[in-house]
Parts: structure tokens; sequence; C-alpha cells
């Protein structure tokens, strides 16, 4: 079996485990793990410690309770009153789950409720003014794109990763990995400038690359940080340029991948109902394209550690941030017969950015194309998206992995925070993982310029 992070999911839980983390019975739930866990060996064995791992997070996913959402809600939401906040939450517009009896809220549940319930919207307030000029920014950069004026980017960046100070105890080994863009034709130059300390840089084609620091933990926290300037290279979404530095498409590129890409019958059907009279793979894909960008919604979601099949979930409830979005198209690619693979890292806008995820997909005598369906979701009018992110991409990204659920280079010695790639960084120290809720990360974009 090929590397994944996640091999072991492939071992399914006891049926009345099942019931009890799907309930969210978490108390019985652990109690019957540790009993499980006195003769469990091999992949099971790490199964059950994975899933009392994840049973500690949904509580840090889901940390409000109703009456704290509300409070939160009412800041952002004019004239929201208590009954009308009930409402939305029996309608299914504020996002929950029950934990031991209790409801819990998720975490950004906010601009879920806005978006799930579009009424609500002309009485959001956003936090600050730069969405819109972000936007503004993005739709710019793509025109350019589209008349041939749009030349590479070069971005300084600098990424940081602490570990708070009680943590770890003092004196303790502690494992870093920071992302770093790997070489590709989106990337064609990837220079590191300076770092703390004497990292490990993984080689240059590292499906997730990063770069790894072992430091000693102290009382004030411990910290690492890395700045490296990277040349981002747009494409036209009718450009026909062939990029050696993308490679070919491997046998996986077409198979399922346990436990998130995955062919379950109910998508089978879908996808060969979507192309049964259709030969050209590109018009397959086009086909494809159109339904997941026509049927599914943008939503956050919890951590994806969370999640038994990422494509199933989508599948089932329509909606789903990038990275779900981006899993559920490749799946059905896949099963269309079309090479495809994962693509993350950062939408780096100069004027807003943030962690994002993409796919691309191989025709010949394509090569590899781009298919952001998040992004080519049209917005307030902006119907030029669905088209330029089918085959194109602005160049304001910053592509740290093309696999999703792959090691590290070194791999981790505990379960990682994020299992299905890495964007932000992870850490550990030899007592486990040190999960979001003890880490803080920042990547900042400190210049952008011309070539």
């Amino acid at each position: 079996m090929r590397e994944n992070t996640l091999n072991f999911m492939v071992r399914r839980l006891p049926n009345d485990l099942e019931v009890l983390v799907r309930e969210g019975r978490h108390s019985e739930a652990k109690r019957r793990i540790k009993e499980l866990l006195k003769s469990a060996e091999g992949r099971y064995r790490k199964r059950l410690e994975f899933e009392m791992d994840r049973l500690r997070r949904w509580p840090l996913q889901y940390p409000y309770g109703e009456e704290g959402a509300y409070k939160v809600a009412a800041e952002r939401v004019e004239g929201l009153t208590p009954e009308e906040f009930k409402r939305l939450l029996s309608s299914g517009c504020v996002d929950y789950i029950r934990l031991d009896g209790e409801i819990r809220i998720f975490e950004r549940f906010l601009p879920n409720m806005v978006w799930l319930c579009p009424e609500l919207k002309g009485r959001y307030k956003e936090e600050n003014g730069t969405k819109a000029k972000a936007r503004e920014a993005l739709k710019e950069r793509a025109v350019e794109v589209l008349k041939g004026e749009a030349t590479p980017l070069i971005f300084r960046v600098r990424a940081e990763l602490r570990v708070k100070g009680d943590a770890v105890p003092r004196g303790e080994r502690v494992r870093i990995w920071l992302p770093i863009p790997r070489i590709s034709s989106l990337h064609p130059k990837v220079r590191v400038l300076s770092h703390s300390g004497e990292p490990y840089i993984s080689s240059e084609d590292h499906p997730q690359r990063t770069a790894y620091f072992e430091v000693t933990s102290s009382e004030d926290g411990t910290k690492v940080w890395l700045e490296y300037e990277v040349e981002a290279v747009p494409r036209a979404p009718d450009s026909r340029e062939i990029n050696e530095l993308d490679g070919k498409p491997q046998p996986h590129h077409l198979e399922e991948g346990i436990p998130h890409i995955t062919f379950f019958e109910e998508l089978r059907d879908l996808v060969n109902s979507l192309i049964a009279d259709i030969d050209d793979p590109l018009a397959r894909a086009r086909r494809i394209w159109d339904w997941v960008i026509d049927n599914i919604a943008y939503t956050y979601v919890h951590d994806y550690a969370l999640f038994d099949d990422i494509s199933r979930f989508i599948f089932q409830r329509r909606r789903g941030d990038c990275g779900v979005q981006a899993i559920l198209l490749i799946t059905m690619l896949r099963i269309a017969g079309i090479s495809a693979r994962w693509q993350s890292g950062w939408y780096a806008n100069p004027v807003r950015w943030g962690m994002h995820d993409w796919a691309q997909l191989y025709i010949e005598p394509l090569d590899w194309i781009y298919m952001d369906p998040s992004f080519g979701h049209p917005r307030e009018g902006e119907e030029w998206r669905r088209d330029f992110y089918f085959g194109g991409i602005e160049g304001y990204r910053l592509a740290f992995n093309s696999e999703v659920n792959y090691p590290f280079d070194p791999p981790k010695e505990h379960f990682r925070s994020d299992p299905v790639d890495n964007q932000r960084g992870e850490a550990e120290w030899d007592g486990g993982n040190l999960y979001y809720d003890v880490v803080d990360t920042r990547l900042e974009i400190l210049d952008v310029r011309r070539p």
C-alpha cells in the first residue's frame, strides 16, 4: 500500500463504539476505547488510539454553548434576538453537535449561518473592509491573466510557529515542521533567505515539503521561523504551455485514497450518469466541474482529522470548504478515468491571504492544469470565475502540498494535527502531538514584486 498517514483507517471501529462516537456519547466512548486497547495490536490499536485523540479535539472545534454562541452572533448580526437564534439553530443554519447530551456549536458557525440563511446578509457586519478590496484585486489580476499581461510575482514570506510555554516541560526536545513551497510549474523558483536554528529542508519536489526543526523547550515557549522568496506563475485557462516541472501522472492519481478519496456506489452512479454520452476527457472534466460548481455550496467545516471520509461527507451534505470541494472533484475525476491530484497551501492575495486548497487534472496534450472549485463559484455576479478557474490560476498562490495523507520528511512520530496536508505547521514532543490549542502559527507576506 502506498505511503499514507492514515493507512490505519482501513480498520473500522467496532459497531458499538461507532454508535457512541456518532451519537456524541464521548465519555462512554473513551471508556470503551480504554477497554479495547487492553488487547488491541497493530493497525487496529493505532485506529483506536487515533479515535481517542480525536475525542479530545471535538470540544475544541465546537467550543460554544447555545448562550455563548448567541452572544457572539448578536454582536455581528443586527437585531438578532435569542428567539430568532433558537429558530436558526433548529432550522439547520447553525452548525452544532451534541457532546454527552449538551449542544456544542462550531467555532466558525457565524459565517456559515449567514451563508446558509442568506436573509441575514443585510444585517451582518463584516469584521473589516479588506474583503471587497481583495475581491477587486483578484478580479484585476484575472483580467491581466486573460489578456496575457500578467507577469509572475515574487513573494517574500515569513512563516513562524510558536509552542506555548506551558505546553511542554522545560528542556524537552520539540520537533517542528514548517511548510515551504515545492518546485513546480506554479513555483519554478523557491529560495530560502534566512531561518532560526539549523532546519533540515526536504527535497524540492517532496509531496508535502517542509523545513524541519529540532529545538529545546523553554518556560517562555518555543519558536521557530523561516523566510523565503517564491516565484508564482499564473496560467490562463486556455494555455497550451507544457511544463516538465509538474511531472507525469502516476497510477495512484487514478485510484482511491483511503480514507478520503473513495469510489462509493452513489458517487460512481452520479459520475457515470454525467459522462455517459461524452468520450472526450476534457469535456468529461468540464461536465463534472459544472456539476460541482452548481451543486456544492461553500461553508467552513471542522478539522479534516475529524472526518472518516471527506468525499462521502460532501456528497451527502452538498456543502463544504475549499479542501472538501477539491477532494470531491478529484474523486469524481478519477472515477471518470481522469488523473487528478491535490494542491494546497495559501491563497496569497497581497490584500488578504489565508489557507487554501485546490486541484489539478492531467489531460493530453494540455499537461497538468489547475481546477479550483471553491473559487470557481460565481459570487455576486462574478460569472467569469466559472470559466477562469477551469484550467486557469491567477498566481496568488503558495503551494506546499501535491498529495493528501502523505508523510513528512522526516515523518512525525505521533498523530498529526492535520493528517491530510500541511498549511500552517506541525509540532510534537516525545510526550505526543502538540495540537492547535497549544500552538500559534503565523504566515506573513512581507513583500510582493514583479521580476
